[in-house]
């Protein structure tokens, strides 16, 4: 396999000739010194060991001389950089990286990565380093630095040999991030790849079905999982685990029969289950609640019994059986097992209501309450107004009995203190190893609660009342749950190993001794001034501190590794490592389970443990378990994502105090020092790291800048993999940004001069003619067939602007909308009008009057006439939430969310305007209810007043709008789109000046009209429009619309905000929380548009839409022939190649027309296009030249009038020029298209495919050559517009 990674060859040199010849003199690889040297061979084996082989290297079976050299290897770089006081080539710490990540020593991978990072400007174009490094994120569970990583390692090379494994793990960190599209997307991309990966083509297609059950498209789901039944040779654990979900399936979802089929079909699926894994504790569980359901006591006791024999202790089936003993009338049985339940999952909230409900069945209201707020303390707890709700009435109870009734009173139950301290069954404490794993998870759950379990760990029958359980005084005082303890801090953990030293157990000395020698070697280490280097959370600063107790917590954390399970918000470590595991509970919750036994990193299975569930989640879909019964048990730290600030952090230190300070210490030397601030609060004028890098396609044309001095250089914030750096724990409740000891680290920065060229360098200049381009394309190497960006010099990967510096000061946020008021048609087709709108400084421009200046008749728009037109016309309906335009909450208006919920659904126009018609009538009359109520209580406000008051949001009203209604059938519509040709050049659908006119194919809703029909309420959630175009909005009226608009720069800002939701800012429905914005200093434009109102929304504008009444919109996009417009155009094409998206604008076919239809005279915009075409012109000959060279037949196929652009059918990213169809396709005529790289994926040698070619080269490179700049003033001799164009 050739590496593509950095060569060892290149590190050799810098190992000295006297090395060299001292290690030539010791057969056994040892120097006088005593070091250890790599013989020439060693370093040849080494050069091909990289990232790539990655879960293919198998060093636990038949590896042990791979393992020895490569444990070598890495003293010896440790060695060198030591003695070299780290002052050696960034590659060194790249493939440092590389060995240590085949060694699965994350901390170390991951330092040496960070440091080759720091060292080297152009990280981006190493993909092996990119590789690596997500593969690390990957297994800290820092999600949302693995995604970037990958997404980077596919931008930068397409054909990446390893893109399989990189498609299977965004697939799944996808799903877990319930961003299910993409994860679908992912995962089928991996399934038609042919490459080799650690996961079989079954174990995916299991992924794809439990992915339509976790979206609860039970039907999709349960076809997929009995077509995977009918595969040939289906593994056994694979086959087990597909019963099983269907099995519990069956049993929860009430749309697959009635309930006696349903549980009939259930148990036979489980059986059949446990007849292919006789040892799956999870099905015998499941197996139970199916056998409880039915009234089958004691074979529900039984495979209870069994699932715990099985799978160790676990809560859910504790609870489970608590609940089969309270139904059977056994209350002390019952409270024993929910005891048990809780003391294995402290946040059980199943557990704690039901033990609350026993308690209330026997008369003991304040043991009930304890319980009730337990349960509505944990994350789990789905119906905490519920519970809030019962807890007030019981407390109400209390108060109206008289005193010394309850002490009086005999107790059929001990109280919760009492049987928190009962002897439990021999079943949990033969157990005691599960309870703790189990209680170091909830540990991870609740960083910020004392441990049940102290220093002297006591039995669990001898356990006092944890900590954070409620106590009596919590009951009679429930103003103060704040005076919970904290966890000490490592310090403290030293300080009293040290005094009980004499009565420690075995392995409470052992983590004395390493807490003693992590503390020398922080002392030897800060006392140096080094410092740790550690990425984290999202936009945060590295965290520095010389405060010895930080280190020691850290340090700490990494010693009880043994004992560690992940958040249930986390996912496993890595594919070739553990199973992921996800709790499906009733809704979208998700969270991440832990298998228990131990694989080497070789191929092996990767197939989700489904965790189980308890009785109040009837509907919920399981989880999914493991298919191999070799899996490691996690014992990794998960690194802080974006969405969690409780994490821990991974060790990064190196075994060697002074290796370590190489490795991480040195680490700032490039970086500015400051305050723990986001990356978009970095002051300008900071130290800088110059990148020399080419810009890539879609930011080097023409940079975006921030406004600053004018003695200031525009600077490009780099927001990198690897830029965030968790803060380390708190010490004594004090964060590090408010400690005196503490240093953070700015991130590199691309620093340019505003007068930089347009263009970036390369080898042949825009201003070369298509054989010189022709002539380079042939001197360059043929390396394969690839069409990734080193066609020319690599592009960095795009990434979303830091927010504008400096920040906008508060009373800035709210800045009054550019609007423009007509009073007669000479004003709307006044030129400074056109200015105006496409200036960038404006991101909206309403123009009030137009529809009166212009005389136009809206009325053609009506509901009325839609109707009267063409009533079976389809319309798409958006299901969604009537609220508050400038709130968004959830469905129980508990709290403010970004996710803004809006299902899809289709009618007809007569069916949408009778709707519309209902809801107005239903709105009189409930106004005139509301005047009436007012009347009958207007002598009663005060008590009215105060009820509004408290009224909490929802339960909400559900609205239909519809959407998407296409208005292009000139035929249909001709009328109403004959009226549109009244308005102004620059905002028809059609013009010379749009951009999208020259498309030469149509493009639904972009270039072509579509209408909205509204009620109140009628939501079109945030976005920017499809590859940032201009948008033409016309409110048809009756009623008014309410808009919110951020300008483009401020997009990145929130798409950052999407990204802590688990929202996907391109494909997701979200509408942003204003005071999350105004925090951030983000400017809102906010303003009404009333009917006849033309809203012009600039390009790149970020923007949120809501129906004030009852309304009819038309919309559309147009292109201003202008380098803002194309420039930003081009970057979301880049960017949505990124996020593997399909750009809806197929930018190198519009660039190419543009180059035929139309003359330039703006500088930059020619250059920008000009650019496109010799970089596409280069890929074309490029890839032909290849092509011919391995003897691929290309085809002539030629293109039809208006035939639209063509996208690869897999990966969905644009094919110009040639086409590769395979010869079934090519044979059907039906033309399936295919990129090279998606082709080469399934067919290596491209046997089953056809290459079609659609353009001549020769046209090609005459459209490239007659493509020049022309001057304005030639241009007005050719063309002699008018200077006043006064319309139709």
């Amino acid at each position: 396999m050739k590496s593509c990674g950095v060569s060892l060859a290149a590190a050799a040199p810098a190992f000295s000739d006297e090395e060299k010849k001292m290690a030539a003199g010791k057969p056994r690889g040892k120097t006088k010194e005593g070091t250890l040297s790599l013989t020439a061979e060693e370093r040849e084996e080494l050069s091909g060991l990289d990232s790539l082989l990655f879960g293919f290297l198998n060093l636990h079976e038949n590896g042990a001389k791979t393992e020895t050299l490569l444990l070598k290897a890495v003293c010896c770089y440790e060695s060198l950089i030591l003695k070299a006081e780290g002052k050696v080539e960034s590659e060194f710490f790249c493939q440092l990286g590389h060995f240590n990540l085949l060694l699965e020593d994350y901390p170390k991978a991951l330092s040496a990565y960070q440091r080759y990072y720091s060292l080297q400007s152009d990280y981006w174009k190493n993909a092996a380093f990119l590789y690596g490094l997500g593969l690390v994120y990957f297994y800290y569970n820092a999600f949302h630095w693995a995604i970037k990583a990958f997404q980077e390692v596919l931008y930068v090379e397409p054909s990446f040999c390893r893109a399989k494994e990189i498609h299977l793990r965004l697939g799944l960190m996808f799903k877990v991030n319930t961003d299910y599209e993409s994860s679908l997307k992912h995962f089928q991309l991996a399934l038609i790849d042919s490459n080799p990966c650690t996961l079989s083509s079954v174990e995916i297609q299991f992924h794809i079905a439990h992915l339509y059950e976790t979206q609860r498209m039970y039907h999709s789901a349960k076809e997929a999982y009995e077509q995977l039944l009918q595969t040939e040779n289906l593994p056994a654990q694979v086959k087990a685990t597909v019963l099983q979900q269907l099995g519990w399936m069956h049993h929860n979802v009430d749309l697959l029969g009635d309930q006696a089929t349903k549980e009939s079909c259930a148990i036979q699926y489980l059986q059949k289950s446990l007849e292919a894994d006789p040892n799956s504790g999870q099905s015998w569980y499941f197996l139970g609640r199916c056998y409880s359901s039915i009234g089958k006591v004691q074979d529900a006791f039984i495979s209870y019994r069994q699932s715990i024999d099985k799978s160790e202790a676990s809560a859910d089936t504790w609870c489970s059986i608590g609940v089969l003993y309270q139904q059977q009338n056994q209350p002390m049985d019952a409270l024993q097992a929910y005891i048990c339940a809780v003391q294995l999952d402290h946040g059980h909230a199943a557990a704690w209501m039901d033990l609350g409900t026993l308690y209330e069945s026997c008369n003991q209201p304040q043991d009930a309450i304890k319980c009730y707020l337990n349960a509505t303390r944990s994350k789990s707890c789905s119906n905490t107004s519920m519970l809030t709700g019962r807890i007030k009435v019981l407390q109400a109870q209390l108060c109206n009995l008289p005193q010394g009734s309850l002490q009086n009173k005999t107790k059929l139950l001990p109280s919760i203190e009492e049987a928190w301290s009962l002897p439990i069954p021999a079943e949990l404490t033969s157990r005691q190893g599960a309870m703790n794993t189990a209680q170091q998870a909830y540990k991870a759950h609740h960083p910020n609660t004392e441990p049940v379990l102290g220093l002297n760990e006591t039995p669990i029958s001898q356990q006092p009342l944890p900590v954070h359980m409620i106590t009596y005084s919590e009951v009679d005082d429930l103003s103060s749950p704040a005076k919970r303890k904290r966890i000490s801090s490592p310090a403290k953990y030293l300080e009293q190993l040290r005094t009980d030293r004499d009565h420690l157990n075995p392995t409470q000395k052992l983590m004395l001794q390493q807490l003693e020698s992590q503390f020398v070697l922080m002392q030897q280490g800060f006392n140096k001034g080094q410092n740790s280097h550690l990425p984290g959370s999202n936009d945060e600063q590295p965290s520095f501190s010389t405060d010895p107790a930080l280190y020691l917590q850290a340090a700490s954390t990494n010693i009880q590794t043994s004992h560690r399970m992940l958040p249930t918000s986390s996912v496993t470590q890595g594919i070739a490592f553990n199973h992921l595991s996800h709790t499906a509970t009733s809704g979208d919750q998700q969270g991440i389970c832990c298998t228990k036994e131990s694989t080497p990193s070789g191929n092996r299975s990767f197939v989700p443990e489904i965790s189980s569930h308890t009785e109040d989640t009837p509907n919920g879909c399981a989880g999914v378990k493991g298919l191999s019964n070799r899996v490691q048990q996690l014992m990794a730290e998960p690194i802080c994502s974006p969405n969690s600030t409780d994490s821990t952090s991974p060790n990064l230190i190196s075994d060697n105090p002074q290796m370590s300070s190489l490795l991480i210490g040195k680490a700032n030397e490039n970086m500015m020092t400051g305050a723990c601030d986001k990356v978009s609060s970095i002051h300008p004028e900071s130290h800088t790291k110059t990148n020399k890098s080419v810009a890539s396609l879609h930011s080097s044309i023409i940079s975006t800048t921030a406004p600053k001095s004018a003695n200031q250089t525009t600077t490009l914030g780099v927001t990198s993999i690897s830029s965030p750096h968790i803060r380390l724990q708190t010490v004594n409740g004090k964060g590090l940004e408010n400690s005196n000891s503490s240093k953070n680290t700015s991130l590199p920065m691309i620093s340019r001069k505003p007068d930089s060229p347009i263009i970036p360098s390369m080898s042949v200049s825009i201003y070369s003619n298509s054989a010189e381009v022709l002539k380079a394309c042939r001197n360059l190497d043929k390396n394969g067939l690839s069409n990734s960006h080193n066609l020319l010099d690599k592009c960095p990967p795009p990434r979303p602007p830091t927010s504008p510096y400096p920040p906008l000061p508060k009373d800035k946020l709210n800045p009054p909308t550019p609007s423009i008021y007509l009073e007669s048609k000479r004003d709307a087709f006044f030129p400074p009008l056109h200015q105006f709108c496409i200036n960038p400084k404006n991101p909206v421009t309403v123009i009030r009057g137009l529809a009166g200046a212009l005389k136009l008749d809206l009325g053609l728009f009506s509901t009325k006439t839609l109707v009267e037109a063409n009533n079976e016309h389809t319309v798409e309906v958006r299901t969604q939430l009537l609220q508050p335009a400038d709130e968004n909450w959830d469905p129980t208006g508990t709290k403010k969310i970004w996710r803004c919920e809006s299902n899809r659904s289709h009618t007809t126009i007569a069916k949408y305007a009778q709707y519309q018609a209902s809801s107005f009538q239903e709105s009189l009359r409930e106004e005139n209810e509301k005047r009436m109520q007012h009347r009958e209580y207007s002598d009663n406000e005060s008590t009215s007043s105060d009820n509004s008051g408290r009224r909490r949001k929802g339960p909400f009203k559900t609205i239909k709008f519809g959407t998407n209604i296409d208005l292009s059938d000139d035929k249909k519509w001709k009328l109403q789109l004959l009226e549109l040709t009244k308005l102004p050049a620059f905002v028809r659908v059609v013009s010379a000046g749009n951009l999208l006119s020259h498309l030469g194919h149509t493009i639904l809703g972009m270039n072509t009209v579509q209408l909205y029909m509204k009620v109140p309420g009628s939501r079109t959630p945030g976005h920017q429009e499809n590859n940032n175009f201009c948008s033409v909005n016309i409110n048809i009226g009756p009623g008014d619309c309410e808009w919110f608009v951020v300008p483009e720069g401020y997009w990145g800002v929130l798409n950052d905000f999407c990204e802590k939701n688990n929202l996907n800012f391109l494909m997701s429905s979200w509408w942003p929380n204003l005071e999350d914005l105004y925090e951030a200093n983000v400017p809102v434009y906010r303003f009404i548009q009333r009917p006849g109102d033309l809203v012009w929304i600039n390009a790149g504008t970020v923007h949120w839409v809501q129906a004030v009444g009852w309304c009819n919109n038309i919309a559309w996009n147009v292109g201003p022939l202008t380098a803002s417009q194309y420039k930003l155009a081009v970057e979301r094409y880049e960017w949505n190649k990124l996020q593997s998206v399909k750009s809806l604008v197929p930018m190198v076919h519009l660039s190419w027309n543009m180059a035929r239809n139309i003359k330039v005279s703006d500088p930059k915009l020619f250059e920008m296009i000009k650019y496109c075409l010799m970089k596409i012109l280069k890929q074309c000959l490029t890839l032909r030249e290849a092509l011919i060279t391995a003897g691929k037949e290309i085809t002539w196929h030629g293109r039809t009038n208006d035939e639209p652009a063509h996208y690869c059918s897999i990966c969905e990213v644009e094919v110009f020029d040639l086409l590769f169809v395979t010869n079934e396709s090519n044979s059907q005529k039906t033309y399936i298209v295919h990129c090279q790289d998606c082709a080469r994926k399934a067919s290596g040698n491209l046997d089953n495919f056809v290459v079609l070619e659609e353009y001549k080269i020769e046209d090609l490179m005459q459209v490239y050559d007659q493509f020049t700049l022309v001057s304005e003033f030639i241009m007005l001799l050719q063309y002699h517009p008018p200077l006043l164009d006064t319309g139709p």
